[in-house]
């Protein structure tokens, strides 16, 4: 097995043996085995957009099936550990530490795991079952590291999505959709520049602060309007109208707004 998985296991088992001593080797899945559980995101994503591994796990062995340890590896060989008691029902410990190990190593480890587990559909499956024990080849290097532009504008969003925006009251309130999206420069940090209208107000409506919101970008994209994710990540300066019940398109004040509600 790669070295640095067996350090992952000894790492888990030592903080078994010292955080959760009453629990025994039979009250765990597979008898602690630890497991990889890439099945959410896979493991190209959680590199380039989590900057870490998917988790590597040890479960209790009940019906409910809950964590006993998860263990994040980041890619600059951070760890952080988390030890749940109570069958799994309470985080009791939570524990960051580094491996002695170069983010290099840990590039190859998740080359491999990518080509090992999820390019074979191996799906939180023990870390023992999974073949990690091999060189990684330049050419698969060479391939892990193209994939790393389309992740960085899916990590970008993700970014965006935790900002916050200027958003009327029209559309928080009244449950008309976006009509009107423009970005400007941030105030500050978590600001992400962005102001949503619905396009029905008036100059008088706008400048009035109590008809504008502060909303989180997510919060917009999930609740409100939908129809805005796929243009956040356009640069400061942007403005677009909505032209249908789903599209947008740059403002070149010539065409009036679609307005349409929730």
């Amino acid at each position: 097995m790669n070295r640095i998985l067996n350090e992952i296991k000894r790492l888990i088992d030592s903080n078994l043996k010292t955080y959760l001593p009453h629990v025994k080797i039979s009250d765990l899945e597979d008898q602690g085995a630890v497991f990889y559980m890439n099945g959410k995101d896979g493991t190209e994503f959680d590199w380039y957009v989590n900057d870490k591994l998917p988790p590597f796990m040890t479960f209790y062995n009940d019906k409910d099936n809950l964590g006993a340890i998860k263990l994040l590896l980041y890619c600059d060989g951070e760890t952080a550990v988390y030890i749940y008691d109570e069958k799994g029902k309470t985080q009791i410990k939570e524990i960051h530490t580094y491996l002695d190990v170069s983010e290099a190593d840990i590039l190859e480890l998740a080359v491999i795991l990518k080509n090992e587990a999820d390019d074979q559909h191996i799906w939180g499956a023990d870390i023992e079952s999974i073949h990690t024990d091999i060189n990684v080849t330049d050419a698969r290097l060479h391939e892990f590291k193209e994939h790393k532009e389309y992740y960085n504008t899916i990590k970008n969003k993700k970014t965006i999505l935790n900002l916050t925006a200027y958003v009327s009251k029209k559309i928080t309130a009244e449950g008309w959709k976006a009509g009107y999206l423009e970005r400007n420069k941030p105030f500050h940090e978590k600001d992400s520049g962005w102001s949503f209208l619905a396009g029905n107000e008036s100059d008088a409506y706008v400048t009035d602060s109590r008809n504008i919101e502060l909303v989180s970008v997510a919060n917009v994209c999930r609740q409100l309007d939908p129809d805005v994710f796929k243009y956040i990540d356009m640069p400061v300066g942007t403005r677009l109208i909505r032209i249908s019940s789903e599209a947008f398109e740059i403002d070149e004040h010539g065409k009036e707004i679609y307005m349409v509600k929730r």
